[in-house]
């Protein structure tokens, strides 16, 4: 069912793509584009909502936001966004919202190719005293994510493999 919602509203697309990583692929799966139809956000949060186990969940600005926020509405949890860098201004902080010393976080994702960002999101939160051991993504590209995250204790839970995504 997400499968086809994600390919119905053009969320994947072909050609030649430079992703986060520095890769380059001949597919892109742009969540953006499908978090934006209040129908596909609705059931990505059901979907992810089921895995999550955390006592917090939190996202990576831009493209987790939606989706940790139509979680955090579908589980009553409270979440936080990691800013992917300080802003010059204000508190300067890299982590919003408040959080207890020792709490459990779930980070939700869009997309993870190699995990580097999301890598990043574990050790701000790790710094901060928060524990994280769980990643859920809707798409896991299956190019080093699982593993790399692996190295750091830390599981991915996907709703699709980019094989589910690719297959026929």
């Amino acid at each position: 069912m997400l499968k086809e919602k994600l390919i119905e509203c053009g969320a994947v697309k072909f050609g030649d793509f430079i992703l986060a990583s520095g890769k380059r692929s001949n597919y892109y799966v742009d969540i953006k584009k499908a978090s934006t139809k209040v129908d596909i956000l609705k059931l990505m949060a059901q979907l992810l909502a089921e895995k999550v186990r955390g006592d917090i969940l939190a996202g990576v600005e831009l493209g987790a936001v939606p989706l940790t926020v139509a979680t955090a509405l579908s589980t009553g949890k409270d979440y936080l966004i990691i800013r992917k860098e300080s802003k010059g201004h204000g508190t300067r902080k890299l982590i919003e919202g408040d959080y207890p010393l020792g709490a459990t976080v779930d980070i939700i994702e869009d997309v993870v190719t190699t995990g580097g960002s999301v890598l990043r999101a574990v050790k701000i939160l790790r710094n901060a005293g928060l524990k994280v051991n769980r990643v859920i993504c809707v798409v896991d590209r299956q190019e080093g994510g699982k593993e790399n995250l692996a190295r750091e204790n830390v599981e991915l839970i996907s709703l699709l493999t980019a094989s589910d995504l690719l297959s026929e």
